[in-house]
């Protein structure tokens, strides 16, 4: 499928901000379901200067800063995407011998996926993830039926609701109150992964909605979305760099989680700490507004309007 992306952030501050810097995250990557055919990034005002990288993930980022007062900050990203579905994957691996595999020993081979199973800035380790994920993970079942039944019960057993978390809301508190967004099931799914020792990692990226029949697609009223990837060494075995598996817990997409080529993968982290949209420092501007809007669109569609 070929999408279209355009993500619109703008601030509006009260004083003027004098100074600022900022990283964005917004650029779609390239992997095995998808290829960026075109990526325009606009910022205005424009900024003093402006570089672009690649991060320890393999994130493409641009800095910029601003060295002059601005009341507005508008940032436009637009993207054209080839998308497929993944390739249906067989695993057979139990839970336990992933996370004995990864456990250090001397002489091993290393295994980067290990960097993953550690605590991180929003996902702590600890035994009540243990205990929500339990039932899911019997002794001696493979990983991935595991990781699925536990995404289908995060699916049904917690309310999607976008006034009860924010960016800051620490995963125990939603797994706590079972209601969140897609950044808190995430979150949780990755949390209960790596107290039980097994890499999670986390997904930025934008996901194709329908309007309802009959009904226009309403410009900016999408928005950006998150998900989760489990590491399944016997598939990386298999095939060299895609041993990382997508499973959406906010959807249950199919019954199985699993995202298809409606999905745009932006960026991949430890979790939304490493992936942010925007992040950065203002001198400045102590009020602020914020308008986010986003919208995914198969490129026909986009064509017509």
């Amino acid at each position: 499928m070929l999408l279209q992306v355009t993500h619109e952030t703008r601030y509006d501050y009260q004083p003027a901000v004098e100074t600022a810097q900022h990283v964005l995250c917004l650029r779609p990557i390239n992997t095995a379901c998808q290829q960026v055919l075109e990526h325009q990034l606009d910022i205005h005002p424009h900024p003093a200067s402006r570089t672009e990288r690649t991060d320890v993930f393999g994130n493409h980022l641009c800095q910029f800063s601003m060295q002059s007062p601005h009341e507005t900050l508008r940032v436009v990203s637009h993207s054209a995407i080839q998308t497929q579905a993944p390739a249906t994957a067989t695993s057979i691996q139990t839970w336990e011998s992933v996370r004995e595999s990864l456990r250090y020993q001397h002489g091993m081979v290393y295994d980067p996926a290990v960097e993953f199973t550690f605590p991180s800035p929003h996902i702590p380790r600890h035994h009540e993830f243990v205990n929500y994920a339990q039932p899911s993970f019997r002794p001696g079942r493979p990983l991935l039926d595991a990781a699925r039944e536990l995404m289908q019960r995060i699916y049904q057993d917690f309310t999607y609701s976008a006034q009860s978390t924010e960016l800051n809301t620490p995963a125990l508190t939603a797994l706590a109150q079972r209601k969140g967004v897609c950044q808190d099931f995430a979150q949780i799914f990755i949390a209960c992964l790596r107290s039980l020792g097994l890499p999670g990692r986390y997904v930025s990226g934008y996901l194709l909605t329908t309007p309802p029949p009959g009904k226009p697609r309403l410009i900016g009223s999408d928005a950006s979305h998150a998900w989760v990837q489990v590491y399944l060494p016997d598939l990386h075995a298999e095939h060299p760099g895609q041993g990382w598996y997508d499973l959406d817990p906010t959807n249950n997409h199919d019954g199985w989680g699993s995202p298809n080529e409606d999905y745009v993968t932006v960026a991949r982290g430890r979790d939304y700490s490493d992936v942010a949209p925007m992040r950065g420092v203002i001198h400045g501007g102590t009020r602020h507004t914020l308008h986010v809007g986003v919208t995914v669109a198969p490129v026909e569609e986009s064509a017509q309007a």
